[in-house]
């Protein structure tokens, strides 16, 4: 009698859990997952889960093994040694690190020691400042010592004011060993103050430990040389972008074999992220963006052989691939997402082409959600092409009812988008919050060719704006589409966006968000610190009254020359330390919108960047996200 009244009553719990959907607070909860490689044995993954607190306002860290077959994760105290050290080198003798360097006098104090308690800096070039923080004078330096008690560091940098690992985020990948331990490679730009603002062009440097002198492996190529790496038969490979200036450039597979430079991509139509050599170093595996996903592919290297280079795709299928962890046996070891999922481990069985999902941070959360549901479709565009735009419909979704619907458009310009997982802009949140969610892959994205993804550039007002509309009209067709109640958010080129579609919508959106978005061309050009990425995407400065292609920037595709069209409601949200659109960018789009009448509110992060960081800063911008929507759509 007992059981026959139980099950109905799980059952009916079950369905109620089921019907929960993503909120802010959860969100915060979330693990997030990075995964750190496979363990000395062989056995286990070793990954980290971090997980914010949003009362504390910090997160926390904690390490584990888990079976590379699946089981059961294990908490670990210290991953020393669990873990193959790459910067010990392969004879065990020494051991390369990273220290920062004081290099050049900036403050007062230091050209005025009586005036200790001045608070002065003095540049003479630009990088005085980058991406959240000033220049202080000091450098990343690549450092090594002989492995044992009590070893005195030697700075292979020494008295260069460059960086290596480079600023803002490289690390330890910046820097490797090579194989006989005799060299030690390391990614830098060797440019500084204005000259290095204006470029891309790092390089692979190599050091000799026994005679101190370094020599430029990637000398002749001018655009960005990173992520050095050795097969496992001794060859030296990268990634290369080719043009100096463009950072959005085909990234490319290079080899450097018997004196040779090798591209092993060179005629395939996509762009590499991240990639991992066999264990024969017969094949390279890599992420790469494609048709609004990241997949795995995978290149064969034939030597000097008559057999073709071949760049073949692995998976498929609406999920991100994104980290390379490892191998065991015929898996390979990486990291999934997709709208409606954090990261999580996952083995992918390469000859039964079988996924197994090896982490459960996040499962239990997950399990207890209706999920939103992803939707691709194709757009023709006002050009004629076929445009793919991913749509996410709310929890429960309902045919027959009407909902609100968001224009997102995604930053970058060039940024990819996927099936990412983004703890603010998460689409999945959006559409619980009984949104629906129209993300175009318009203009200017990886994934759909090179001419695709180049074509945005110089162009940031013509064919991706019409792309954009032709998103969002053609879903706006749809019955359960209230078109009365049409939203358009974005950050950084998507911010750029909102304020530029507010002054050409002809009425089509009813409320507009905008996140440290390019509001005025002439000011970002002369305030962002990356000046390189201004003087590509506006082509050239505003000075240069004969360029007809930077005029049209600064003129026509500026949004402020817009402003006197604006006509909707219109939250601007600025991070204080962005230093790559810069805080003049909101304040500039909100006095206008102000001083026009329209209804409008500044969100203002003193201590955040380009992001939004800290957990109880990200609660707020939740908040204040769907209360705006609440209140204007």
């Amino acid at each position: 009698m007992k059981k026959v009244l139980l099950i109905p009553l799980l059952m009916m719990s079950l369905t109620a859990m089921a019907q929960n959907v993503m909120t802010p607070e959860l969100l915060w909860k979330l693990g997030r997952v990075t995964p750190l490689g496979i363990s000395k044995d062989g056995k286990n993954v070793v990954y980290k889960v971090t997980t914010p607190s949003v009362q504390e306002n910090k997160s926390d860290s904690k390490f584990y093994t888990l079976p590379v077959n699946g089981g059961n994760p294990t908490e670990v105290k210290e991953i020393k040694d669990v873990l193959k050290d790459k910067n010990t080198s392969p004879d065990g003798k020494y051991i390369v690190y990273s220290e920062e360097v004081k290099i050049e006098k900036v403050h007062g104090k230091d050209f005025y020691p009586e005036l200790e308690k001045s608070d002065v800096q003095i540049y003479d070039g630009l990088n005085y400042r980058h991406w959240d923080t000033w220049n202080e004078g000091k450098y990343n330096h690549v450092f090594y010592k002989e492995n044992k008690e009590g070893a005195v560091g030697i700075d292979i940098l020494k008295g260069e004011n460059f960086d290596s690992p480079q600023k803002p985020f490289g690390g330890d990948e910046d820097y490797i060993w090579s194989p006989d331990s005799k060299t030690i490679l390391y990614v830098s730009k060797k440019k500084a103050g204005t000259d290095y603002a204006v470029s891309t062009n790092t390089n692979i440097f190599e050091y000799n430990l026994e005679t101190g002198k370094t020599i430029n492996r990637t000398e002749e190529n001018l655009g960005y040389d990173t992520a050095p790496q050795f097969s496992p038969t001794g060859n030296l490979t990268w990634l290369q972008m080719k043009r100096d200036g463009f950072e959005a450039d085909k990234n490319d597979l290079m080899l450097s074999f018997k004196g040779m430079k090798m591209n092993l991509t060179a005629n395939w139509d996509g762009t590499v992220d991240t990639f991992m050599w066999s264990a024969d170093g017969k094949k390279v595996y890599f992420v790469a963006p494609i048709d609004g996903t990241k997949q795995l592919f995978e290149v064969n290297f034939p030597g000097l052989t008559k057999i073709a280079i071949t760049v073949r795709q692995i998976t498929i299928g609406d999920f991100d691939v994104n980290d390379l962890v490892g191998f065991s046996g015929d898996n390979i070891i990486v990291t999934k997402t997709d709208m409606n999922h954090a990261a999580e481990i996952f083995s992918y069985n390469l000859q039964q082409n079988t996924w197994k999902q090896l982490s459960n941070v996040n499962s239990a959360t997950y399990n207890s959600l209706a999920l939103s549901k992803t939707e691709k479709r194709y757009v023709t565009t006002t050009d004629g092409k076929k445009m793919l735009v991913w749509v996410v419909l709310p929890p429960n979704f309902d045919a027959t009812k009407k909902y609100p619907t968001l224009l997102y458009c995604q930053g970058g310009p060039q940024s990819a988008l996927t099936q990412f997982y983004s703890y603010r802009w998460n689409l999945q949140l959006m559409a619980a919050n009984g949104y629906i969610v129209v993300a175009p892959n318009r203009r200017g994205m990886p994934g759909h060719g090179v001419e695709w993804n180049e074509q945005i550039s110089k162009d940031w007002g013509g064919q991706v704006m019409d792309d954009y509309l032709s998103a969002i009209d053609d879903v706006a067709k749809e019955k359960y589409v209230d078109a009365s109640r049409l939203g358009c958010v974005g950050a950084s080129y998507g911010g750029y966006s909102v304020f530029y579609l507010a002054g050409i919508h002809n009425n089509r959106f009813k409320t507009f968000i905008s996140h440290d978005g390019v509001y005025n061309t002439q000011s970002m050009f002369g305030t962002t610190e990356e000046v390189f990425f201004s003087n590509w995407d506006f082509g050239g400065a505003y000075w240069e009254k004969d360029n007809a292609v930077a005029q049209k920037t600064y003129t026509t595709f500026n949004p402020m020359t817009l402003v006197e069209k604006w006509n909707k409601p219109i939250l601007i949200i600025q991070g204080g330390k962005d230093f790559r659109v810069p805080i003049g960018q909101g304040q500039e789009a909100f006095q206008a919108a102000q001083l026009r009448g329209i209804k409008s509110r500044f969100l203002y992060f003193p201590e955040e960047n380009h992001w939004v960081l800290k957990p109880q800063n990200a609660q707020v911008w939740q908040g204040e996200f769907f209360k705006w929507l609440k209140e204007t759509l």
